[in-house]
């Protein structure tokens, strides 16, 4: 059986009692090679709220009303968000159980197979490393808004380096670079969603069109469940991200009690967010306006963010939001360059990736892995080529199914997790925290979510348009042919429920007084695995 070995000390000091996480020793350099746990509960609150707060919010919401009206898109929005709460649920559970910094991938491992384990793991790294790519070519497009002569390929370079620079710190470091961004960019929108309502009533901007965009039932849902079903893929991107805090989990100071806490927080905030940011935009701004993205890709720069704010007669105001804008942008990829390096580090511990990147510097961060991540971001040099709006579509339909992929492994290894813990005589009540709604949780999430990767660019499809269909479906050919080759290759089967690996990291394990009997059962047996 495959076991994960991401091995981890606590960033301060090595307390008495805290032990190496779970995994084979092989001597001095190994050893070496640890994560260090230095991220608080405010780091993993704002990293999971960081990295889902973007471009979805700031630049592609627009589309999505355009397209589906007000009433549509907050539809869509509402049940992604439904979707991505049981999902959450799922991932804690998970977490809090075992927190180690390959999460998904080392889930899906442990609790399906191998090969499934294989296949999810490349497939996240490849997710967040073309997102950042996508962030760089929106940080490019934002940029254009001061500097209008100066080619996008230029600031996809330079926010490149300025991102790989603040990944190379420790993950404290990364932590508290990220709370501050993501601080800036969630003080805008509370300040966005209050203006907003100043607006709504006519106290800011002068007249206001109140409630009128959403009187017409055809307007307010503009083509109908069809067009709802069409806008998940946006949608669903724009949610992406809030499962940052399970791989986060694997540096987390003491998971066992900030994992949970995150989980429960941080989904509530990020609805408000977006439903309410969808409302007021709706309200103000007609669906019909050609700004909304419809006339065109180049009109990404006109965020409905900065629309709203132009529209109240507020300059200086639109100019100061499409720096938040910038901030967003910058805060979203740094996360997902953070992610992916993660992973890349995680998947070459477990023999899945070369070994070469399983290593770390002093302060414990993988700088091969997050060189080989920062290489894909070149992919943001695509705007210089092909156009600006043109490369940031492709690269947002490409990474966006991709996500919706991990997110059914997450469903999957759920509910084989949960059969596995009872199989081999544990008890719920012995879980650090419990999704409440299992099995219904991850069935459901499962059945939205083959709905959503189904349906997503029905239209390109009947249309017969080769290219889109490409570049919304590809990820999912190759995610097949991963699973399918890493188990032609290396024979492996499904775990069985009685034989799966439910060993957490042994610093966690020290410092919760130790496990389940059967926990270090499982501990004991990976050893020798």
């Amino acid at each position: 059986m495959s076991t994960t070995s991401t091995r981890i000390k606590d960033d301060a000091v090595a307390q008495p009692g805290h032990a190496q996480a779970a995994g084979p020793a092989h001597g001095s350099e190994e050893t070496a090679n640890e994560l260090k746990r230095g991220l608080t509960s405010r780091h993993l609150q704002m990293i999971a709220i960081g990295g889902a707060i973007g471009t979805g919010l700031f630049v592609a919401s627009g589309g999505t009303i355009s397209q589906a009206g007000p009433g549509g898109a907050l539809v869509a929005y509402a049940l992604v968000g439904l979707m991505v709460f049981l999902l959450m649920q799922s991932l804690g559970e998970m977490s809090a159980k075992i927190p180690v910094a390959g999460s998904f991938q080392s889930f899906a491992t442990r609790f399906v197979s191998p090969s499934f384990g294989f296949a999810i793991g490349w497939n996240y790294w490849f997710n967040w490393a073309i997102t950042v790519a996508a962030e760089l070519v929106a940080a490019g497009i934002i940029m254009d808004f001061w500097f209008p002569g100066v080619p996008g390929w230029v600031w996809a370079g330079i926010f490149l380096l300025v991102l790989a620079g603040l990944n190379a710190l420790s993950a404290k470091s990364f932590g508290e670079s990220e709370f501050w961004l993501s601080l800036i960019k969630v003080s805008a929108v509370v300040l966005f969603l209050i203006a907003g309502v100043l607006m709504i009533f006519g106290v800011l901007g002068g007249n206001s069109p109140g409630l009128s965009n959403w009187e017409s039932r055809d307007e307010v849902f503009n083509g109908g469940w069809v067009s709802i079903i069409s806008v998940f893929m946006i949608a669903g991107f724009s949610f992406q991200g809030t499962e940052l805090v399970g791989v986060a989990a694997g540096e987390a100071k003491n998971p066992r009690r900030e994992v949970p806490k995150a989980i429960r927080t941080v989904f509530w905030r990020i609805m408000l967010f977006y439903i309410g940011a969808i409302f007021i935009i709706g309200c103000l701004v007609p669906f019909t306006d050609p700004s909304l993205l419809a006339s065109g890709e180049a009109n990404v720069a006109a965020s409905p963010f900065t629309l709203v704010f132009s529209r109240a007669g507020i300059a200086f105001a639109a100019a100061l939001m499409n720096a938040v804008i910038l901030t967003a942008i910058l805060s979203a990829g740094n996360s997902g360059l953070y992610a992916s390096t993660r992973m890349l580090y995680a998947m070459a511990h477990d023999g899945m990736a070369p070994k070469v990147f399983g290593r770390t510097n002093a302060r414990g961060v993988p700088i091969p892995a997050l060189l080989a991540t920062a290489a894909v971001g070149l992919f943001g040099f695509l705007s210089a080529i092909v156009g600006q709006g043109a490369a940031y579509s492709w690269l947002l339909n490409m990474s966006g199914l991709c996500g919706f992929i991990v997110w059914a492994g997450i469903a999957v290894s759920h509910y084989r997790f949960r059969r596995g813990f009872l199989a081999q005589g544990n008890k719920v009540s012995d879980l650090p925290y419990k999704a409440s709604l299992f099995p219904i949780g991850p069935l459901l999430a499962f059945a939205l979510l083959i709905l959503v990767i189904a349906g997503q660019n029905y239209e390109a499809v009947l249309a017969g348009r080769v290219m889109e269909v490409l570049s919304s479906y590809i990820g999912l050919p190759v995610f097949i042919a991963l699973w399918l080759a890493h188990r032609y290759v290396t024979k492996s089967k499904l775990v069985p429920l009685h034989e799966m690996d439910l060993a957490a990291p042994k610093d966690v394990e020290a410092e919760a007084g130790g496990g389940s009997p059967r926990g270090n059962l499982s501990a004991r047996n990976a050893s020798h695995s």
